[in-house]
C-alpha cells in the first residue's frame, strides 16, 4: 500500500509543475496550507473525528463557479486511508479510500442532503460536505490521480447514498463543521464497518470535473486531481494512526 502511494506521488511531483489556470488562484492560499491532522476513535460516542488543521481559515476559501458542469472547480481536504472499499460500502476494487471534504458551487452531489437547510436538496454543493472516493493513479490529469470510474453495465455494489453517478464515490451525509483554522468530520465507527485501526495521510488540493456535451469525454477523467497543494507527511507515506 505505502510502495503503491510513494509512486503515485513520484508521478504528482512531476505533473503539478504544469498545473492548470485554475488551480493556480488558489496555489498561495494559507487556507489549503496544511499544518497537522489527527483522527480520534470517540469511544464514548462510537465515532471517528476526523481533523485538519491548516495555516489561514479552513473552508472560508471556496471555489470560483464557472456556470456549468464541465470543468466545474471542486476544492477538497482529502484523508486518504488503509481502509478497503468495502469497509465503507463499495465492492472490492483496487485503488486507495479516501475521505474528502468538498465544495464545488458548480452542482451538487449530494441529494438526500439539505446542507444548507433551505428546504432545497439540490443547491448547495458549495457547502462543504463528505465523500468516500476511491482514487486511482491516471496520467490523463495533472495531479495524477482521479475518483476510479466504472461502467453502468458493471455488476457493482455502491452504498445507498452515492449519487448517480458511475463512480466510485459516496456522499455518505456525515456532518462537517469549519472552525477558525479547523475542518472536522464525525464519521459513526459502524459505517466503517467498526475498523477503528488505520493509517491516513491529510492532502488539500483540486479537482476538476470534465462532462462535455455529448457525453463523458476519454480524453480526461469525470472527476480528476490537477493540482495538489499540500500533503502532511510530505510523501504521502500514510504514516499516522487513529488515536
Amino acid at each position: 500500500m505505502k510502495k503503491k502511494f510513494l509512486t503515485i506521488v513520484a508521478f504528482i511531483s512531476f505533473t503539478t509543475a504544469f498545473a492548470c489556470d485554475h488551480c493556480k488562484q488558489y496555489e498561495d492560499s494559507k487556507d489549503f496550507k496544511i499544518k497537522s491532522a489527527q483522527v480520534t476513535h470517540n469511544k464514548k460516542y462510537g465515532t471517528l473525528e476526523f481533523e485538519i488543521i491548516v495555516e489561514g481559515k479552513a473552508g472560508k476559501t471556496v471555489p470560483t463557479p464557472v456556470g456549468k458542469l464541465d470543468m466545474a472547480p471542486v476544492l477538497g481536504y482529502v484523508f486518504p486511508t488503509t481502509l478497503k472499499p468495502e469497509d465503507v460500502g463499495f465492492s472490492p476494487t483496487e485503488g486507495i479510500v479516501a475521505l474528502a471534504l468538498t465544495s464545488h458551487p458548480d452542482f451538487d452531489d449530494s441529494p438526500l442532503w439539505d446542507e444548507n437547510a433551505d428546504g432545497k436538496f439540490d443547491n448547495d454543493g458549495i457547502v462543504w460536505h463528505p465523500h468516500w472516493v476511491v482514487l486511482v493513479q491516471d496520467k490523463r490529469v495533472k495531479g495524477g490521480l482521479s475518483v476510479k470510474e466504472y461502467k453502468k453495465a458493471d455488476p457493482i455494489t455502491k452504498p445507498k447514498t452515492a449519487p448517480d453517478m458511475p463512480m466510485y464515490m459516496d456522499s455518505p451525509g456525515f456532518p462537517v463543521v469549519t472552525q477558525n483554522n479547523a475542518i472536522r468530520v464525525s464519521v459513526p465507527a459502524y459505517r466503517i464497518n467498526n475498523k477503528v485501526s488505520f493509517n491516513y495521510d491529510a492532502v488539500a488540493c483540486y479537482l476538476q470535473v470534465s462532462a462535455p456535451e455529448g457525453g463523458m469525454s476519454m480524453d480526461k477523467p469525470m472527476l480528476g486531481v490537477y493540482n495538489v497543494y499540500s500533503v502532511l507527511s510530505k510523501n504521502l507515506s500514510l504514516p499516522y494512526k487513529v488515536k
